[in-house]
């Protein structure tokens, strides 16, 4: 628009020469695709499980006293080539038993995992039975599991507890804290409830494996003195569903009152858990009645 209100035409030539003022700054798209594309997918691959390793990542991975992932990525891979019949498999399976005396236990469970999927692997065996001792509760499960693989009963007894209710008891006396309600779930190594002590020191009671509040045996703000109980716990549903699985093969008529708990309508329990309980019963039944 001219001073006297005429409307200024702008020549072909000069259209074609002035920028669009949305591609004036290129870098800026450059940079956008960079944070919300770029990286997020090199986070995410860096991290995936299915990404396929080298033989010399596997190598280091196996060796990764740092990041217990890489570990778990490695024997994953491991896994994967045993079910892809890969003879080059075989040759990492002293490494998987060494890792049973791994410091971490979430490592220590994942060995026992792949540890299943090779049964004429004597080693796999062996270190199964000796992880039936190991402090952690996930460990021992794990191993009680993957000992049903190689017929193997065993385990029996830490299958059996894998059904169980636990109680989580105070450390210290104190006043108590409670941190999550009855029905609130929780991951292995979630804190339930702190107490905190006449000096002003606190601490915090820990889950030792996943799963759900029970009931609270005590309202949160309660003095408690040292190892009253706090709270029950019941085991996670995918601990309930494999344990369960598990006694279907090798169970035995006296776990049946531990099973049958989980035949009924139990709040929070899907149906394939009570069905699955209906069936443990009745094999178990049925085996009795062969022997």
């Amino acid at each position: 628009m001219t001073d006297n209100g005429q409307v200024e035409l702008i020549p072909d030539d000069e259209k074609t020469q002035r920028p669009r003022g949305r591609w004036r700054y290129p870098w800026a798209m450059l940079v956008v695709i960079l944070l919300f594309v770029v990286l997020p997918f090199l986070s995410w691959y860096g991290t995936w499980f299915g990404r396929p390793l080298s033989d010399k990542q596997m190598a280091e991975y196996l060796d990764d006293k740092e990041k217990p992932r890489h570990t778990q990525q490695a024997l994953e891979q491991i896994v994967d080539r045993i079910n892809k019949h890969d003879p080059s498999a075989a040759g990492w399976y002293p490494k998987v038993v060494s890792l049973s005396e791994n410091p971490v236990p979430q490592v220590r469970s994942a060995a026992a995992w792949a540890m299943q999927y090779d049964k004429s692997y004597d080693g796999f065996r062996g270190a199964l039975l000796a992880m039936l001792k190991d402090p952690d509760p996930t460990v021992r499960h794990q191993a009680a599991l993957s000992l049903v693989a190689f017929g193997d009963d065993s385990g029996r007894p830490e299958l059996v507890s894998m059904l169980q209710f636990r109680s989580i008891r105070a450390d210290a006396a104190g006043k108590a804290t409670m941190l999550l309600h009855e029905g609130d779930a929780f991951a292995a190594g979630g804190p339930i409830a702190r107490i905190e002590q006449a000096n002003g020191n606190k601490l915090e009671a820990r889950a030792s494996e996943a799963g759900r509040v029970e009931r609270l045996s005590i309202s949160s703000g309660a003095e408690v003195i040292e190892g009253q109980e706090l709270a029950v716990l019941s085991p996670s549903i995918d601990q309930v569903w494999e344990a369960l699985r598990a006694l279907y093969l090798v169970g035995q008529p006296q776990d049946i009152p531990a099973i049958q708990h989980y035949a009924t309508d139990l709040p929070g329990m899907p149906d394939r858990v009570r069905k699955q309980a209906a069936a443990a019963t009745e094999a178990i039944r049925s085996r009795s009645q062969r022997q």
